[in-house]
């Protein structure tokens, strides 16, 4: 019996003992390939992040050097560096001197500076300073060299006066003959661009195709070498001519090779030894690479122990379903029926749940078509109502129109028998030339015409590219006739000749009622005057018309865009809610501003 009773109890412990067996090594596995993979993935996306960073540390270099490379360029055609290359007297030198103070100030340059054919420099925006240039020959200096012979040249380098290293943009210039003149150069220091990067807290620097770090956020790095400086990497530096070769000293660390971002180890700026992902790039610049290093700041350690963490929870939780599932085996059987019972009472309440769900989303499509319905018909009614704003102020405009056109058709009149009577007096020449005159103002009535025509055509609204001053002119071609008969003064401010984006003959309908408003405001004034200004704000266009009228009354002004609110008897109150309402689908805005006297209304249009 006894025997039998040790049986049982070693039976019962060996299950137990192979899964706590099982369990541990299963645990093991588990945490070192979780591990191992959570590495990789952390690793992976640091250098997925690396290169965007990269990326945008170069754009901004890049950007700064193209608006820098431009300034050379502009002086070379300036007539005042050419006066002063050709005759150097001292008012030419005065007056270059001052504008090239004036023009490094506005555009952070170190110096900007003018050489004559020699090398000597004759102009520099540094000369009220102890280290002005004037006077100095730089007919040594590389710059100058590939200026003269290839028309232009860029050189990294010391400057010889101040100490200070900056890339030296050159550019030649050039008389009327193509001779050579002289030289316009322009220092750039990164100083604001290195504070920059400094400021992000990721070491950023650029390397000449020798390996010479030139600009860095780490001062210690500067002209230090990305290895050890062998006679092809000297060739290659950019700055042999400019630093000593013994000053030239390898980094701290070696630069993974390849331009796939790579993990190092490295103190920076005498912080404590720390991993970083590197990465490199590209810049404007022939031969200049940007390379950047991010903090890894213990995210590859975190993520190892976060997933060995859940691997090992994961394991854990393993191992109670197991223990639950040996402890509860007895019970399956007892249990299967009651599961299933449970089963397909789920199923029954899923089903339901199901059903409903269905009903809601069939009502919800039901609402969203409803409201698809409505939105078509508001759009459609919209538009109709941009058709009949139109045509109303078409009808308006007719008697205007036709004023336009009897003075051309009087004109072609006297002219048909002038020519009738040079014919018979077999003055053929002057004939012609009233045929001639007769084509032109027929001509004058079909384009008249054919922009009342375009005008009242209902067209599907295109939003494209617009000159506005075709537009301007093609509502006053409409209107012009309104406006001479009202006694109205016509005046034009700044210039139209830019490219919105609109619909022109919807914006041609706001500048027809726009105008038409005007004058009506202005009817029986002795003094009309009608001012049309036309001002560019960086990428947006202001359209004013502003009139000498008796204004808006402070109570109307508030509610002016709203509709049926109209000043006048036989006005319906949306004329100017249809304007604003067709500006808006163009992304600008129409508001009535405060004005002196009368009413100015402004449309706020986007350049193209």
């Amino acid at each position: 019996m006894r025997h039998l009773i040790e049986i049982s109890s070693s039976t019962l412990r060996k299950p137990w003992t192979l899964l706590l067996a099982g369990w541990l090594a299963a645990t093991l596995v588990i945490v070192g390939i979780a591990g191992e993979a959570a590495r990789r993935d952390a690793i992976a996306e640091l250098e997925r992040q690396a290169t965007p960073s990269a990326a945008l540390h170069a754009a901004v270099l890049r950007s700064e050097l193209d608006k820098q490379r431009a300034i050379p360029i502009i002086l070379a055609e300036d007539p005042d560096v050419a006066d002063l290359l050709t005759r150097p007297d001292s008012r030419a030198v005065d007056r270059v001197d001052r504008k090239l103070e004036r023009l490094a100030v506005q555009t952070r340059a170190a110096v900007i500076y003018v050489l004559d054919a020699r090398g000597l420099a004759l102009a520099s925006s540094n000369w009220n300073t102890p280290t002005s240039f004037v006077g100095v020959r730089y007919d040594f200096r590389p710059y100058f060299i590939n200026a003269m012979r290839d028309a232009k040249g860029e050189f990294y380098a010391l400057g010889t006066r101040s100490g200070r290293p900056g890339l030296y943009l050159s550019r030649r210039v050039d008389d009327a003959d193509g001779v050579p003149l002289g030289v316009v150069v322009l220092k750039v220091e990164f100083d604001a661009l290195e504070s920059e990067w400094r400021r992000s807290g990721e070491p950023a620097w650029v390397a000449d195709p020798g390996g010479v770090v030139l600009v860095t956020s780490v001062p210690d790095w500067r002209f230090r070498t990305m290895g050890v400086m062998n006679e092809e990497r000297r060739r290659l530096s950019l700055t042999g001519l400019t630093l000593r070769p013994d000053s030239l000293t390898p980094l701290a660390f070696k630069t993974p090779p390849g331009d796939r971002p790579r993990m190092v180890r490295t103190a920076v700026d005498g912080g404590r030894l720390q991993t970083w992902i590197h990465a490199q790039t590209g810049t404007a610049t022939p031969g200049w690479t940007l390379h950047l290093l991010i903090p890894e700041r213990g995210a590859v350690g975190a993520a190892v122990a976060g997933a060995q963490g859940l691997a090992l929870l994961v394991a854990s939780l393993l191992a109670l379903v197991s223990v639950f599932w040996l402890r509860r085996r007895r019970q399956a059987a007892a249990r299967a029926r009651a599961e299933e019972e449970g089963r397909l009472e789920l199923e029954r309440r899923v089903r339901e749940s199901t059903r409903e769900l269905h009903d809601a989303n069939l009502a919800l499509n039901r609402q969203i078509e409803e409201r698809r319905r409505a939105e078509t018909a508001r759009e459609l009614m919209r538009d109709e109502l941009v058709q009949a704003s139109k045509l109303a102020a078409l009808g308006q405009i007719v008697a205007s129109v036709a004023h336009e056109i009897n003075q051309p058709v009087a004109a072609i009149w006297t002219q048909a028998d002038t020519a009738a009577l040079l014919l018979e007096r077999n003055e053929r020449d002057k004939a012609r030339d009233a045929m001639r005159q007769i084509g032109d103002l027929t001509r004058r009535i079909g384009a008249i015409t054919q922009d009342l025509r375009l005008f009242s055509r209902k067209a599907a609204p295109k939003i494209d590219e617009v000159r506005l001053e075709d537009a301007i002119q093609g509502g006053l071609q409409l209107t012009r006739g309104r406006l001479e008969e009202g006694g109205i003064r016509l005046e034009r401010v700044g210039n139209g000749d830019v490219t919105i984006l609109a619909d022109q003959f919807r914006l041609e309908q706001v500048v027809v009622n726009l105008i038409k408003n005007a004058a009506e405001a202005m009817e029986g004034q002795a003094d009309a005057r009608l001012v049309l200004t036309v001002e560019r704000m960086g990428e947006r266009v202001r359209l004013i018309f502003a009139d000498n009228g008796p204004g808006v009354a402070p109570d109307v002004a508030s509610q002016l865009f709203t509709p049926f609110v109209t000043t006048r008897a036989n006005g319906l109150g949306l004329g100017l809610v249809i304007c604003r309402d067709i500006i808006a689908s163009f992304g600008g805005e129409l508001d009535l501003i405060p004005a002196e006297r009368g009413a100015a209304f402004v449309a706020t249009l986007k350049v193209a």
